[in-house]
């Protein structure tokens, strides 16, 4: 069941067309007459609840304030459960649109006539037109009977790189380099022990090219300890991290911080970012160990399987995001 769920989930990825199908997916930008009544109306996620009959899961529709009581001026609320996962309520729209934001920079979704909006009621202004199509696949692919926010991988990253990245940047890269000593690809199992020597054998033939590719990207070799607390590194490696960390724009640290927190590696994370790694590679590496594992006492049904499959879901995701918000990509 788990395999069948993730080959649905990684489907667009993996297919060969999957950047040219978003490029022609349709959706224009929806005209609205002037008429209608401002074009304000938006689609927003919030937690506020006036009204003690309303459901914390449901979705409101919110009236204007104003005496012109149109179709055009109605707002959307959803609450503050669809970025933990849990259904949220009915599809209420019909046609899912990208345009160009208002001042010139960036897109944006539509939801009929409605702009989509982030938890804290800002526009969802994305860099890439192609990110903006992605994002607006996953809401036109959402059922009818519900809006299931874990099929929307896309928007969560979103909603991360345009609201809690700018606020704590400083904190994200203080707390991926808090554990960069502790690194995944930096424990080595010890060679002298029978019960070790085979993982020994596969980090060094599996992990050892991206340690060199490491010590030439940065010009510092990194320390391999045998440790399970593993040690510290040396100052100019961690160094020459934190400025590439610096360095990057919000969307890029978001899907860092994402990878690096699924693969417990921000060595393989920067792998990704920097074009080393392809996400086959990175899965492998992180699942190295656990792999060797299951081929000696098999694998665990329910668990191993949907371990494999979660794990495929946010490495792909943060990654096929950290690609459509470049700019240059679709040049």
């Amino acid at each position: 069941m788990a395999a069948s769920l993730l080959n649905k989930a990684l489907k667009p990825i993996k297919h060969p067309n999957f950047l040219s199908s978003l490029r022609s997916f349709n959706l224009n930008s929806i005209a609205i007459n002037p008429s209608d009544g401002p074009s304000s109306s938006s689609f927003t996620f919030d937690h506020t609840n006036s009204s003690k009959e309303k459901d914390s899961n449901s979705i409101y529709l919110k009236p204007p304030t104003s005496n012109e009581s149109t179709e055009k001026t109605t707002s959307v609320t959803m609450p503050m459960s669809f970025m933990t996962g849990s259904i949220v309520g009915k599809r209420f729209y019909n046609k899912v649109t990208t345009r160009e934001s208002d001042d010139g920079v960036g897109w944006t979704v539509m939801l009929d006539y409605r702009t989509l909006k982030t938890p804290s009621k800002r526009p969802l202004k994305l860099p890439t037109l192609a990110l903006a199509k992605a994002i607006a696949a996953e809401w036109e692919y959402q059922q009818t009977d519900g809006i299931r926010p874990f099929t929307m991988p896309l928007m969560k990253l979103a909603c991360t790189a345009l609201e809690r990245v700018p606020l704590t940047r400083t904190k994200i890269i203080e707390h991926l380099m808090k554990k960069f000593d502790q690194d995944l690809v930096f424990c080595r199992a010890p060679e002298d022990n029978t019960l070790t020597a085979g993982v020994h054998a596969r980090q060094v033939e599996k992990v050892d090219p991206l340690l060199a590719w490491l010590n030439s990207e940065f010009g510092f070799k990194p320390i391999v300890y045998s440790s399970f607390f593993g040690g510290k590194q040396g100052e100019g490696l961690t160094t020459a991290v934190v400025n590439l960390l610096k360095k990057t724009d919000d969307c890029e640290l978001a899907a860092i911080d994402a990878l690096a927190a699924a693969a417990h590696s921000l060595v393989i994370a920067l792998g990704i970012f920097r074009g080393k790694l392809q996400i086959e590679e990175a899965i492998e590496l992180i699942r190295l160990e656990e792999d060797l594992q299951v081929d000696k006492w098999g694998l665990v049904e329910g668990g191993h399987d949907v371990d494999i499959a979660d794990l495929k879901v946010q490495i792909a995701s943060a990654t096929v995001f950290l690609g459509l918000s470049r700019k240059n990509s679709f040049d």
